[in-house]
């Protein structure tokens, strides 16, 4: 029988309770990981945990944290926790985020601009930083940030959503070229657009169930975890081999 694909790995993910977080916990639940399931909504976080008991009974620890809200202290008690646990990590992965307002930057209110890039970009930093002692603990450490095409090429009306995915290429690429020696690879990936409810709130009037299934987009982020993204680091990557072009020239195309 052949070994699971993530057999033996442990790995975090952010934003576990809806969308591609949640479907990349399962998956990976099913590929043999050991899981620290991050999210602030502890009834949901619950519920996830629930599933994946049924797919894996022991394999998921439950680590509630409010990424608009928490402290150092927070923090420091998810690192000390998962390495009691575990001894190290071996695949950190951030799918939680805000889309804020979507709105011209002349009226962009201040507070949510706040708010999104706090959630987005200054707390992913921040637990990335405290976790990065016990990936270096990992042979072969992943880290993966969940971006967009609008945080590529720059759109009307995105705000502090697009700016905040600019940061996170931008975060890849100084982590990557740090970590590089160290054993600790870094991506980005853009699932691109997905039945999810960020995105009925950025589309309202939008079919919604013409778009692919969160289930189907966690391939990459998969191979990136295992040994298959082995020597990959400081890239992003696409989910659909559509969104990198017609994702930048058409406002259909948003994580």
């Amino acid at each position: 029988m052949n070994t699971p694909l993530l057999s033996g790995r442990v790995i975090a993910i952010t934003g576990v309770t809806g969308g591609i977080g949640r479907a990349l916990a399962l998956d990976c639940a099913r590929a043999g990981a050991q899981l620290v399931l991050l999210a602030r909504n502890t009834r949901k976080l619950e519920a996830v945990h629930a599933e994946i008991e049924q797919i894996a009974p022991g394999a998921a620890l439950m680590a509630p944290l409010d990424l608009e809200k928490a402290l150092a202290a927070d923090y420091d008690r998810i690192a000390d926790a998962l390495l009691e646990r575990y001894g190290r990590l071996d695949g950190l992965v951030h799918c939680a985020g805000l889309l804020g307002a979507l709105t011209p930057i002349e009226h962009y209110d201040v507070p949510t601009w706040c708010r999104v890039m706090h959630v987005n970009v200054t707390a992913a930093f921040a637990l990335t930083q405290v976790l990065l002692p016990a990936l270096r603990r990992s042979a072969d450490a992943s880290v993966i940030f969940s971006t967009s095409a609008v945080g590529r090429q720059g759109r009307a009306y995105w705000g502090a959503y697009a700016v905040s995915k600019f940061a996170l290429e931008g975060l890849v690429q100084v982590l990557a070229a740090e970590t590089e020696s160290t054993g600790v690879r870094v991506n980005a990936v853009n699932p691109g657009r997905a039945r999810t409810a960020m995105r009925r709130q950025a589309y309202p009037s939008e079919t919604i169930e013409s778009l692919p299934l969160p289930e189907t987009l966690t391939g990459p982020y998969l191979a990136l975890l295992g040994s298959e993204g082995a020597g990959t680091t400081g890239r992003s990557i696409d989910c659909q081999p559509e969104a990198s072009s017609a994702g930048a020239a058409s406002k259909s195309s948003m994580s």
